[in-house]
Order: C-alpha cells, then sequence, then structure tokens
C-alpha cells in the first residue's frame, strides 16, 4: 500500500470516474424541471460544471498549443519528445477537476457567504490579489520546498516530477494530497475576499481561470515571454514567472520553487542562476535541431486529420478508429481542411529521435481524395517539391515519400523531382522496396498459388517478379495485356509460367491468399473461399466484411526499442510501429545509402534492405514467411 492520499480513489474507474459529476447534473435537471421560477444563470451547480468545462477546455487547449510543432519548435525549451510512457502516466490528469468541485460543493454548503453572490464586484478583485501575493504565494512557496523533501517528495511529488518533459497537462498530474494543499491555496484569496463581502461568481470564474492558465503557462515546454520585457522592467522578473524558469525547477529540483512571482525565491534565495540567461537564448527562437530523417505524409480523410497530436494528444497516441466523438468536431475539421488548402504548406507534426538522430514527420496538406482530383496535382507535386527543396537546403539527409506523395501516376514514385533537380543532396526514397519485403514476409511458407490485385503497379510488379522466382503461382488481376506481358518478360525466362493473368475475381475463387493492391468492394470479397487471409498494401485498408476471412494491416514495421520520444501512432498502426515506407526510409538514413531510391522497385534489392531492417532493429509485425526474403 502506498502513503495515506497518494493514489485517487477512482483511479480503476476509467471513463466511469465522470459519473461522479452525476450528483451535480441531476441538480440542474432538477432545477430546471422543479424550480421554472429559479433563474438558472445563478445556479451553483450549473456555474460549477461551467467552470469545470471552462478549466478542462483550457489545459488542452495549451496542451494543443504546445504541440503545434510548426508553429513552437525554435521555442521548445527541452527537446525530448513526449513518449508513450509520460502519456500514459498523465492520462488522468483531469483527476484534480472533480476533486476541486467536490471541494467547491463542500464549501458552498459551509460557507454562507458564498451564496447568492452578485455577478460583479470591483473590490473583490482588489482583495483577492492582496490574499493571493500576501497569502497563497507565500503559503505555496513555503509547502512547495516541503514536498521536495525526502518523505514527501517520494510519497507525493515525485509523481508530478516523473514527467520528463513538462507540458500543460503535466500541471494536473500529481497526488490527492498535492491537490487538496494547491486547493487550499486556490481557495484562500475566494474565501477571503467572498468573507470581506467583496466575492462575486465573475470573480470564482476569474480567478481560477487565470491561476489555470499561469499554471499551463509554466508547464508548457515552450518560452513564449519576451525577454525585452524583462530588460525594459527588470522588476516585472520577479511578478511573473516563465516557462524556462518553471522548466529549470523541472529539471534540476532544487530551485524555482515559487507558484507564479519568482519575488519568493528571491527572498528564500532559490533562484536558478541560470533563469534569465537561458530565458534570453530561448525567447529568440530558432533554437531547433536539424532533422537526418524526414517522412513525408499526407491526410488520409477528414476524420483522420483529428488524430494529429495537436488535437487530442491522447487520440493521437492511440490507433486511428472512428470514434463518436469525433462527430461535433466534423465540421471544424472541414473547415480547417478547406483553409490548409487555400493557405497552408506543409508543416511538422511530429518527432521522435532513434540511434541519437532526430526522425521527423511532415505532413502535407492535402486529403487522400483529393489527389485523385485532376486539377490538384499540380498544386500536391509543387507541395512536395518545395518540401524536398527545403530539405536539402537545411541539410536533411533522407525524405520519405508517403503513400500517395510518391503515386506513379502523380510523380512517378518521386522520380519527377529526382530528374528535375539532379544535384539534391537529401535522398528521395519511396520506401516501397522495404514495403514489397514486408509483404512477402507475411505470405505462408507453404502457399502454391496467391491472387494479386494492383498487380501492375510498382509494388505489385516487384512482389509478382519475387513470388515467381520463388515458384510461387500468381494470379495477376489485370485487363491489360501489355502491362502485364512487359512485367512478365522482366522474370527469368523458366519462372515466367509462374505468372498469370486473370480478368476477373472469379478466378481466385479456390485461392486463400490474396494480396491486395487495389481497393476491392465486399461483392468483390465474396469471390474469396472460406479462410482466405486479405493481406495489403491499399490505401485506405479495405472493409473487413468477410467474417469468415482475416484481413492483415497495412505493411508495416516496428521501430527498435531504442526510440527515444515516440508519442503518437501513425494512422490505424499500434503503438511503435510504423508504415513500411516509413520504416524504408529510415534503414535509408541509418545505412547512409547515397543513391535515390524512386521509380520502379529493383527486385534483387528487396533481400539486401530486408537485412537492413532486421540488422537496425526494425522488426515485421507478424512473421510465418513463406516467401520470405532470404
Amino acid at each position: 500500500m502506498g502513503a495515506p492520499l497518494s493514489t485517487w480513489p477512482w483511479e480503476n474507474f476509467g471513463i466511469f470516474k465522470y459519473m461522479l459529476y452525476g450528483p451535480f447534473v441531476g441538480r440542474v435537471l432538477y432545477e430546471m424541471i422543479y424550480e421554472k421560477e429559479k433563474d438558472l444563470k445563478f445556479s451553483w451547480c450549473l456555474c460549477l460544471l461551467i467552470l469545470s468545462g471552462l478549466r478542462g477546455f483550457l489545459y488542452v487547449l495549451w496542451n494543443s498549443y504546445s504541440n503545434m510543432l510548426f508553429l513552437t519548435r525554435n521555442r521548445q525549451i527541452l527537446k525530448q519528445g513526449i513518449d508513450f510512457k509520460q502519456l500514459d502516466k498523465e492520462w488522468d490528469w483531469d483527476n484534480f477537476l472533480i476533486l476541486q468541485a467536490m471541494l467547491c460543493c463542500v464549501a458552498y454548503y459551509m460557507f454562507p457567504f458564498l451564496q447568492n453572490l452578485p455577478s460583479w464586484n470591483m473590490k473583490g478583485v482588489i482583495a483577492a490579489l492582496i490574499f493571493h501575493i500576501g497569502i497563497s504565494e507565500p503559503l505555496y512557496y513555503w509547502m512547495h520546498r516541503k514536498f521536495h523533501g525526502n518523505y514527501l517528495f517520494t510519497n507525493y511529488h515525485s509523481l508530478h516530477h516523473s514527467s520528463p518533459v513538462p507540458q500543460s497537462l503535466t500541471a494536473g498530474n500529481g497526488t490527492v494530497l498535492e491537490h487538496l494543499f494547491l486547493s487550499l491555496v486556490i481557495g484562500i484569496p475566494i474565501l477571503g475576499a467572498s468573507f470581506m463581502g467583496y466575492g462575486s461568481i465573475s470573480l470564482i470564474f476569474g480567478y481560477i481561470l487565470i491561476f489555470d492558465f499561469l499554471r499551463c503557462l509554466g508547464h508548457c515546454n515552450v518560452e513564449i515571454v519576451p525577454h525585452r520585457i524583462f530588460k525594459t522592467f527588470p522588476f516585472i522578473k520577479y511578478l511573473i514567472y516563465t516557462p524556462t524558469y518553471h522548466s529549470l525547477h523541472h529539471t534540476e529540483k532544487d530551485s524555482n520553487f515559487c507558484l507564479f512571482m519568482p519575488l519568493f525565491d528571491a527572498i528564500g534565495n532559490t533562484i536558478n542562476t541560470k533563469s534569465w540567461e537561458l530565458h534570453e537564448s530561448l525567447s529568440k527562437g530558432n533554437c531547433s535541431r536539424i532533422p537526418d530523417f524526414v517522412f513525408l505524409a499526407h491526410i488520409v480523410d477528414i476524420t483522420s486529420s483529428m488524430h494529429a497530436p495537436f488535437c487530442l494528444r491522447s487520440f493521437a497516441s492511440l490507433p486511428f478508429r472512428t470514434r463518436f466523438f469525433l462527430i461535433p468536431f466534423f465540421p471544424i475539421a472541414v473547415i480547417a481542411l478547406l483553409a490548409m488548402w487555400l493557405w497552408s504548406k506543409t508543416f511538422l507534426n511530429s518527432f521522435y529521435y532513434l540511434k541519437g538522430r532526430l526522425h521527423q514527420t511532415w505532413v502535407v496538406p492535402r486529403c487522400g481524395f483529393q489527389y485523385f482530383l485532376p486539377f490538384a496535382t499540380d498544386g500536391i507535386n509543387k507541395h512536395i517539391e518545395k518540401a524536398i527543396l527545403t530539405a536539402d537546403k537545411i541539410g536533411v539527409k533522407v525524405i520519405s515519400l508517403a503513400a500517395l506523395n510518391k503515386n506513379e501516376s502523380l510523380n512517378g514514385g518521386g522520380k519527377l523531382f529526382v530528374d528535375k533537380y539532379p544535384n539534391l543532396r537529401v535522398r528521395v526514397v519511396h520506401g516501397n522496396t522495404l514495403t514489397a519485403a514486408v509483404i512477402l514476409d507475411e505470405i505462408p511458407k507453404d502457399a502454391k498459388e496467391v491472387f494479386l490485385t494492383g498487380a501492375t503497379s510498382k509494388l505489385g510488379r516487384a512482389i509478382a517478379l519475387y513470388l515467381c522466382r520463388n515458384k510461387v503461382k500468381v494470379l495477376m488481376l489485370t485487363l491489360s495485356t501489355d502491362r502485364f506481358q512487359k512485367i512478365q518478360k522482366e522474370a527469368p525466362q523458366e519462372y515466367q509460367s509462374y505468372l498469370v493473368q486473370v480478368t476477373k475475381y472469379q478466378a481466385a475463387q479456390h485461392c486463400k491468399t490474396w494480396i491486395v493492391g487495389k481497393w476491392i468492394t465486399p461483392r468483390e470479397q465474396n469471390w474469396a473461399p472460406s479462410g482466405t487471409h486479405f493481406h495489403q498494401f491499399v490505401v485506405p485498408p479495405i472493409f473487413a466484411f468477410r467474417r469468415d476471412c482475416t484481413y492483415g494491416d497495412l505493411a508495416a514495421m516496428r521501430l527498435p526499442e531504442d526510440v527515444e520520444g515516440l508519442g503518437c501512432c501513425e494512422y490505424t498502426m499500434d503503438r511503435g510501429v510504423v508504415h513500411a515506407c516509413h520504416a524504408g526510409g529510415v534503414v535509408h538514413s541509418l545505412e547512409g545509402w547515397t543513391h535515390h531510391e524512386v521509380g520502379a522497385i529493383d527486385v534483387d534489392r528487396i533481400d539486401v534492405v530486408w537485412k537492413a531492417a532486421l540488422k537496425h532493429g526494425l522488426t515485421p509485425l507478424s512473421s510465418g514467411s513463406t516467401a520470405k526474403p532470404n
């Protein structure tokens, strides 16, 4: 058992913890139904629910801003990423909101002067400010130092400091005892002003929201306070802390203990001597590191656009699934995507570190359906071209094109840009060689026949040629005899008979291994026999329509265990898993290969790339391989 008040009573409730708001909701409904004469604007339960909602929304907004790397990357204080371990630890960051709602309820019934408060009283603002500076600030400073003592830190405060990178949600991540004490700090100015007869509803809302705002500011890990303010008015640096100031407390733990006012650290002689120097350097910006590798992705569809880390951090840390709670945000996503179509440019979405190298994901601000609009292709290619030239200019070593960004009909798998700029230093990679290797690794070892759709695409061609060399019969679905014969002639003479052209899905009604490279409808899936496994490299993945069949995920690989700072999932991939085209670029970068990988897939390099991936610790999600690369 842990120390008393070190764990939350509802920590095992999961999402059902929000039912603790039920009595407040019930009270509001009762007032609406049975107390029709009452003015609901001053219903204390309704005010409490609104305040709790606004507070939670404020923390989420701050967190979204911190994760907008395209705006904040040059002013980040700690450069390491927020990994899944930290995300899970902070998952229930909002427990304190429930606790403080309950405490507010108790205070309302304990202190009659909190009842029937007016909307506004200016004297209350002045009184609350005096109580805050005179009591709350020094009380917090004194108690905070106590929490850094051996017993209190080990049993209570260490949880708050266990997050390597402070975020706004980190401010809420603490034990019950800490938040009981913090509730007292918040309550003193409100109770004091109200006891004097100067309380008001606006004072309660305003003070608590400003308090939360400043807490989020200190934990946001982005320096937004300009240093020139302190140069012009030096005394201000003792009246308000900065994100840099509080970040030093998290990293070094023996200084900068104040609530919001460094004045009390100055009185207690606990100001970190690096505070102002570090603040000045960070407030200038331009402190970002050049990435070694860039994965150039795109938005899959409208709902998946809300899977970005700067939208909902917790949602982005799980494999993407369409959820009911996304429905209210759908119109906002549509408006945002339309605005991006008109004004946006390629932006930084996420990053992680692997073997000491910085890997970033950049996103072309276009949805999947836009890639199939004839009038949009030139604009998309301009975005991709500009991203490649930017990567080349800043010194990126490898840039890998995702999914539709390397579409053959769009730019020839990246060949368009390599031909246009023959002196590129950045290596442009489509990653399809490793994608082919991953798909081949999944095919059962005893398979003698496979059915292949999308058979004449780059990937389809490479898979067919590799399989026929392993004496696996490949039923290639295509209506183009010329394209089929061209691929067939690429195979060695003795293996050409293993490639068979088919024009209908009925031809595969006895084949239990389907490799799907072109989207197929549920009706077309019906031709597969019971027990069929659908391997796929089509985006988006096909619907899992058949209950008597199994469906593979998109070709992907798990990153090595020593990956650092990875805290978001790549579309529908599990944690730590990336698409094979992403992994292909990673391997290209780690190996230091100096060639571009564009255009058609070199079948002879499939084994080379596969072995390199395994050598660097990238692992297939499932291995049971048949025609697995040797």
